[in-house]
């Protein structure tokens, strides 16, 4: 007669099973995203298009849908000790845009999207303020092997014309090559990472509950966008004429896949991840999914593309990440191990303190 007990690793494996096909969601969600990113970076670098201009008029409709979908005025009143962070971050968001829209024309998509990870960089941050000593000398190396990652992709590591592991020979001349970069062109990308990686931080503290923080985005991503509007009237006036609009053709696939994949999609696939799979932005599974999406699309693309060097840029960057954030994943594990023993998936698990 068979035990009624079984041993945890019994009880993990069906939640496993269950937890695949998020996995497959998450991995088309950002493959989708990316996507979107090449081809608003081909739609500006083709038509020169003012990059603020576009990104406010793509948040325009996707603040609407926001606020139809998820109703912020109704339901439980929503406090000013929530409302007014998510203006605040708002504001943070609308900067995260700028920077991003003009790292992405300056340094390619490549580069702006493996840039969004240096949010990691809060949890140095965090180990400096409140860790102990012996997390901070791992955090503190994660940092250094970050830097060296955006240093080898600034110096153009990823690109085939300038990777120090491609045949110059044998390259085709129709590809489309970019220029090598210094860091300092690289820190307007990674400064947009981290205040991405700053306006999640913002948005997990002030909604403790799932529903609740998909009310506070909704009255984030508006006022990101009234926050927005000046800054693109401004643009307008003192637009140059290279930008004008008879040499400016509207891309219908850009403006919709960035709506749709890049702002809206990828805000409910990136919370099933923390939610149900345990994985936020800034982790080395994130990563290694987006790695293998911008491979697909350099190749599709056909952009000037290294793909050992863009591996070795991606290890040394996943490294960096993973002891950034070694303290916060500690806690984490704890958690699921004490959980597993006991025989249950506790909400502990949810709740648990997530890497930044």
């Amino acid at each position: 007669m068979m035990s009624p007990r079984q041993n945890p690793e019994d009880r993990a494996s069906p939640s496993h099973l269950r937890h695949t096909p998020l996995q497959i969601i998450h991995i088309i969600g950002n493959f989708m995203r990316i996507w979107s990113i090449y081809s608003l970076y081909h739609y500006l670098a083709e038509t020169g298009a003012s990059v603020v201009l576009f990104l406010f008029i793509c948040l325009v409709p996707a603040s609407i849908l926001f606020l139809i979908l998820q109703k912020p005025w109704k339901g439980r009143p929503l406090g000013n000790a929530q409302v007014v962070p998510s203006i605040i971050n708002g504001g943070i968001t609308a900067l995260y845009f700028i920077l991003w829209g003009k790292g992405l024309k300056s340094c390619g998509p490549l580069r702006a999207i493996l840039a969004e990870y240096s949010g990691a960089v809060l949890g140095v941050l965090s180990a400096v303020l409140y860790g102990r000593k012996s997390h901070v000398w791992k955090k503190v190396g994660g940092l250094i092997a970050m830097v060296a990652s955006f240093y080898l992709l600034s110096q153009g590591w990823a690109m085939a014309r300038y990777s120090p592991f491609s045949n110059k020979d044998s390259l085709d001349a129709e590809v489309q090559t970019e220029e090598v970069l210094g860091m300092t062109a690289m820190t307007v990308p990674i400064f947009a990472g981290i205040l991405s990686a700053l306006r999640r931080v913002i948005a997990r503290r002030v909604s403790l509950k799932n529903q609740l923080k998909r009310r506070l985005h909704a009255i984030t991503i508006a006022s990101a966008t009234c926050f927005l509007f000046p800054v693109a009237m401004w643009d307008i006036i003192i637009g140059s004429p290279s930008s004008s609009s008879d040499k400016m053709p509207f891309s219908t696939w850009a403006f919709l896949s960035t709506v749709i994949f890049g702002v809206i999609l990828i805000f409910y696939v990136d919370s099933i991840a923390e939610e149900r799979l345990h994985m936020v932005f800034s982790s080395p599974r994130h990563l290694m999914a987006a790695g293998g999406c911008i491979i697909v699309m350099e190749i599709v693309y056909g952009m000037d593309f290294s793909l050992p060097g863009f591996l070795i840029c991606c290890i040394i960057l996943g490294f960096g990440i993973y002891e950034a954030t070694s303290l916060e994943r500690g806690k984490k594990d704890s958690l699921q191990t004490t959980d597993l023993s006991n025989g249950i998936l506790g909400d502990q698990i949810q709740t648990s303190s997530l890497p930044t």
